[in-house]
């Protein structure tokens, strides 16, 4: 009965593609804590706070039912106003928002147009969405409007949707926005932005890549809350319409349990902490500094990928680095392409400049 499970992680074991969970250990250049709030003391006291005014630890129901918090509300509020958005709606984490997202919003006479690289949340949203959907080249502008082109030359009457991600979390390289939204405007296109890995790291007070394009109807924008924000959680910020058609037709959104009043009390606070603190913004950016110079490789931002290229060889690289004190982990296939296995190192406010010029020297 369990042969054919037991047959398929040997065949991944064979493949140098066997995961298995690793208990953190050693300096931290592994996770997204890239502001270092995952154990802030403003962040702590936020929650304890609201524990003691009688805030309920769970939700105990779904947002359509009794789970509707007000502490959802108020932070749906304060982040649409903090980014810039007419309305924003609070999931549980950013990849049941990107689901959300991609399987309600674009219709059955709609095309969707993704980056090669999106990540996978945003294709499993497309399977389970009704619009057909086509990928273009990383970061191709051409292959964006060829396809869009392409799909209304055959007959396509819907809106085309383009699918990207601000900063992109396994290379560290940006989208061109600029040359994207120019490309929405020319079509007449709705632009998903997921901002997963550059919310809190840039833009004034960490609203992102996207800064300053919220208020235009053609965008919908994702803000992760588990990453920079030290919390959980993820918010599409959206035209008011997009935020009444996903509470009345997202699945994802209607059917789960609400996250946690806690969450929402925890990343309302970590909001605050951008607008207070951009010392920790501008610190981090003296660590990406260092990490350039040490690692010998430039990015432009918090995410410096380390390509090792075969799979086994990037798994014993990355327990050379956690035997020395610094907690790397490999990537490999099918989350990055074949033949790209990697070190994915992540700068955060968790490490110092010593730990950096430290992890420079097992590379090396």
């Amino acid at each position: 009965m369990l042969q054919f499970y037991r047959d398929d992680l040997a065949r991944l074991a064979g493949a140098d593609r066997l995961r298995r969970l690793v208990p953190r250990s050693g300096a931290d250049f592994t996770s997204n804590d890239y502001l270092g709030l995952g154990a802030s003391v403003r962040l702590r006291g936020a929650v304890a706070a609201a524990l003691d005014r009688g805030v309920g630890i769970g939700s105990g129901g779904s947002r359509l039912l009794r789970g509707n918090d007000p502490e959802h509300e108020a932070l749906e509020a304060e982040a649409a106003a903090y980014f810039g958005s007419e309305a924003a709606l609070f999931f549980a984490n950013g990849y049941a928002a990107n689901v959300a997202a991609l399987a309600t919003l674009p219709q059955p006479g709609d095309l969707v147009v993704y980056d090669a690289l999106i990540h996978a949340s945003a294709h499993d949203g497309m399977r389970l969405g009704r619009a057909p959907r086509v990928a273009a080249a990383h970061n191709d502008i051409a292959a964006f409007e060829d396809a869009i082109r392409d799909w209304r030359a055959g007959g396509g009457k819907g809106t085309p949707w383009i699918a990207v991600e601000s900063l992109y979390g396994m290379d560290g390289d940006r989208a061109p926005l600029a040359a994207l939204v120019a490309l929405a405007e020319r079509h007449e296109a709705m632009l998903l932005i997921d901002e997963a890995h550059a919310t809190g790291v840039f833009g004034e007070g960490g609203r992102g890549l996207a800064a300053g394009l919220h208020d235009r109807p053609n965008v919908v924008t994702l803000h992760t809350c588990g990453k920079a924000l030290g919390a959980e959680g993820g918010l599409l910020c959206v035209p008011h319409v997009l935020r009444d058609m996903l509470v009345n037709r997202a699945r994802g959104f209607i059917f789960s349990t609400a996250p946690s009043p806690l969450m929402a009390v925890a990343v309302r606070e970590a909001l605050r902490i951008l607008a207070d603190e951009p010392e920790r913004q501008a610190r981090l950016w003296d660590l990406i500094a260092a990490a350039e110079a040490a690692l010998g490789r430039a990015t432009g931002s918090q995410i410096v990928p380390v390509i090792v290229g075969a799979d086994g060889a990037a798994v014993a690289l990355a327990e050379r680095c956690r035997a020395a004190g610094y907690d790397v982990r490999a990537i490999r296939p099918p989350t990055v392409p074949a033949g790209t296995a990697r070190l994915r190192v992540s700068v955060t406010l968790n490490v110092d400049e010593a730990a950096i010029a430290g992890l420079g020297e097992v590379l090396r």
